[in-house]
């Protein structure tokens, strides 16, 4: 071999050597590093030294957020299946030197981490649903979450991770459920609809008799009052007549007449009135002479307690 060649050689060696003693670690990743298979220390994000030949990047963890879909079923106490749908997300703990051992050793590879969180969260989930009714899992979404964490949040830090959300975005039932579900909410929103039609009626009768009601006391006020005023006006007509039949009567003694020329009269007039405002009406009168003479001896008797009153 000549001098040449074995320069080269080692040339060729030394810049190996140099290269391999950097390490390029990108944003978001740390690298863990082992010398002969052992831990040796982790590398942050940046270029890093590291020992050429001995020292070795075991892996390269991200301490950024993932995320993963789940679909899984569960049964709630009274029998019913129950699908759910979810998004987990989850990330690193933190960045210190033991919670990233935990990660980089605590499984083999990421497709046994997964498989653990998984069937981790869907055991926690089917263990709180199987305590609750299918007509109350709906409502619990929240109550299901905050378990889950609870529940996972200790295990999870065992292997250096956090449950950082659980979000449940579809929670269906078996088709016979969800159409039993469907007409039971149309029950309800029918029974509804009919009390709240029932109350309007309710409240338009009533109100309508209120009115129907305030309407007969007012008429009946109102028809109160003019019977008072027609009473009052007869008797103010039958006072003034009493008090012009005395005047009248008084005026024919002074004149020395005959006071049942007044009464005769008052006859002749009611008879015109009665022809003048008649419309047609047939009126019976006695016109003979005893009718006539007994007519006036009522009149006469009806002046006469006139007079009397007026004297009094």
């Amino acid at each position: 071999m000549t001098p040449e060649i074995g320069s080269l050689i080692i040339i060729f060696v030394l810049l190996v050597i140099l290269f391999s003693s950097f390490v390029s670690v990108k944003q978001g990743t740390i690298v863990v590093t082992t010398v002969f298979g052992k831990y040796r220390r982790i590398l942050t994000p940046g270029l890093n030294l590291k020992i050429p030949l001995v020292e070795n990047v075991y892996s390269k963890i991200s301490i950024q957020n993932r995320s993963v879909e789940l679909e899984f079923q569960a049964v709630t106490f009274d029998q019913a299946n129950v699908y759910f749908k979810a998004m987990l997300l989850y990330s690193v703990l933190d960045q210190q030197e033991e919670t990233i051992k935990n990660v980089a050793f605590k499984f083999v590879d990421e497709r046994n981490l997964m498989q653990a969180l998984i069937r981790t969260i869907e055991g926690s989930i089917r263990a709180f649903v199987a305590t609750k009714r299918q007509s109350e899992v709906l409502i619990l979404r929240k109550d299901i979450v905050e378990h889950v964490k609870e529940q996972l949040d200790v295990v999870l830090e065992g292997w250096g991770y956090h449950l950082q959300d659980l979000q449940l975005n579809d929670i269906t039932f078996d088709d016979v459920i969800m159409k039993s579900m469907s007409q039971v909410v149309a029950s309800n929103n029918l029974k509804a609809a009919a009390e709240n039609e029932g109350q309007a009626l309710l409240i338009t009768k009533t109100k309508a008799a209120e009115a129907e009601g305030n309407a007969i006391k007012i008429s009946a006020e109102a028809e109160r009052q003019a019977s008072q005023l027609r009473g009052q006006g007869v008797a103010l007509f039958r006072e003034e007549v009493a008090k012009g039949m005395s005047v009248a009567a008084k005026e024919m003694q002074q004149a020395n007449m005959d006071t049942s020329v007044i009464l005769f009269t008052m006859w002749t007039e009611s008879i015109k009135h009665f022809a003048e405002h008649s419309q047609g009406n047939v009126i019976f009168l006695d016109g003979s002479t005893d009718g006539m003479e007994q007519t006036m001896k009522e009149l006469m008797a009806l002046n006469q307690m006139s007079a009397n009153k007026v004297k009094k």
